[in-house]
Parts: structure tokens; sequence; C-alpha cells
């Protein structure tokens, strides 16, 4: 790419700053109510970096390039309010979206949210998910793993593991273009492994898994497409378990906030589904 046509826009990211105390991190998925905060024993620093706008070269990207791949599909769906419909029919089209993405034989469709940006509604249950302004990974090697266990017949999930799978998130804005809070994802090609990922305890009610944290590092190259609109998606790997050292594993992401916003934008709304990949 010519570096005269680099579009790229400032932006002050939240990464990771370990606990002073040197223990493992950890954050709770259970909001405060009072607050709208998740509890944690570590803190988040701001650093600014250039994020570049790739739209009309997306094809220079991919999953097991960069990490994430943008993709053009019109969703026969529109009932985003209502979840049950969500699980019966928009999980039944994005599996064919990511069977045909991916050439995976399986896909299993765990989990969903549905994120609105909502100035001065504080984030404290599944109808008032708000954007997530923090680098991090939703999975480690070890919860992806787990991720087979849970989602998958007990006697299979052996010979499952021998195979090669991945967990990858669909994210894709609904109603309007998703101009206010964009996402931003990390080329997975920037970081490094070593220094850059935290195993992170994720504390729910009833167990407990593990994300990654992410610390800065200046040789990031943040990456996203301007003005998403609702007939484009976008896949985020969050894990591969082909570890041969060429392929992308994953791909560290965060909401921002993009300066060229315009003020009258619509404030952001999307949905991201998670996916088992086999």
């Amino acid at each position: 790419m010519s570096t005269a046509n680099i579009d790229t826009v400032p932006a002050l990211l939240n990464y990771f700053q370990p606990p002073l105390d040197g223990s493992k991190p950890w954050v709770k998925v259970d909001i405060d109510p009072k607050t709208g905060e998740r509890g944690s024993n570590f803190s988040r620093e701001e650093k600014s970096v250039d994020i570049e706008n790739i739209r009309g070269h997306e094809s220079e990207y991919g999953l097991d390039i960069s990490g994430f791949t943008f993709q053009e599909h019109q969703s026969n769906f529109t009932n985003f309010d209502d979840n049950d419909a969500i699980k019966d029919e928009y999980y039944k089209e994005s599996i064919e979206l990511i069977k045909k993405v991916t050439g995976a034989h399986r896909v299993v469709l765990f989990d969903h949210t549905v994120r609105r940006n909502r100035p001065g509604v504080l984030d404290v249950s599944e109808d008032t998910r708000a954007p997530v302004s923090r680098v991090h990974v939703d999975q480690t090697p070890e919860s992806a793993t787990n991720r087979v266990h849970m989602h998958t017949p007990k006697e299979l999930a052996p010979l499952l593991l021998k195979h090669r799978f991945q967990i990858i998130n669909l994210w894709r804005p609904i109603n309007h273009p998703a101009i206010d809070f964009p996402l931003a994802l990390c080329d997975y090609r920037s970081i490094n492994w070593d220094t850059d990922l935290i195993p992170t305890a994720l504390k729910f009610s009833h167990r407990t898994g593990e994300t990654f944290s992410v610390k800065y590092n200046p040789q990031h190259k943040w990456k996203y497409q301007r003005g998403m609109r609702p007939d484009e998606v976008v896949f985020i790997k969050c894990f591969d378990s082909r570890m041969d050292g060429k392929t992308a594993i994953l791909t560290p992401h965060t909401a921002f906030v993009d300066p060229t916003t315009p003020k009258d934008a619509p404030l952001r709304e999307s949905i991201e589904l998670r996916a088992l990949v086999l």
C-alpha cells in the first residue's frame, strides 16, 4: 500500500496495567449495579495510537494473516431486540456464513451480545450492554480448549481437539453504520505473544474462565473500517489451534472514540456472535 494513500486517525486506547502486588490479574463478569463497572485487581493506562482506516484495502488482510477479515453480507434478519429470534433465525444464517468464509465443517454458536452506546445508562444488564473500550482478546489457549469441552458432546471433545479448531467472533453493526464507537483490531503480525498478552481470570458467579489482557507495545498496528454498514461484518479470530508460527492465532480488539465522528452521528448499535469453529 502506498504511504500516500494511508488514512489514519489518532485515538486513545485503554491498555493493561498489572496489579501492583504482582498477583495474577482478574476481572469479574458481574457488574456493580451502582457504578456499572466490573471489579478487577488491575488498572488501565491510556495510550495514544494511530488507527488506519483500511476501507478499500480489506483484501490485504485475512483471518490467517492478520487475525481478522472484513466481508460484505446482507442479513435477512432485522429483529435484534428479540433474543429468542436471534437464536432461532440469525444464528442459522450466521453459521452458514462462517462455514462459507472459513471452510469449517461444523460451527457451534455459544453466545451473543447486542451492544448499544447509551451515554448516561449504566452497563448493568444484558439489555444495557455497552461497547467495550479496553484492549483485550476473548480467549486464551486454555479457555478455548475448555470451550470445546463445554459446547460439544462429551464423547466427541477428545477427538475434536485432535483437529484444528478456532474461536471466532462475528461482529456486525445493526440498524445504521457504526460511525460512533467503531471497532479497532490489532494486526496479529505486530504483537509479541510473550510480552503483550497477559492471561486474566474471568470470574463468573458459577465458574472462572480466562481472557487475555493486552500490554502496550509501540509496534502494534491498529486497523478499522470507517463507517461499517449493517451489510458488512468482521470476523475476529480469538483463538486458533494451528500454532505453526505462520498462522495468525488471534487479534486484540477494542471499541474506540473516532475523532472524525460527526456530532450528529447515530449512537453505535452492534451484535457479536461467538463461534466455536471446527
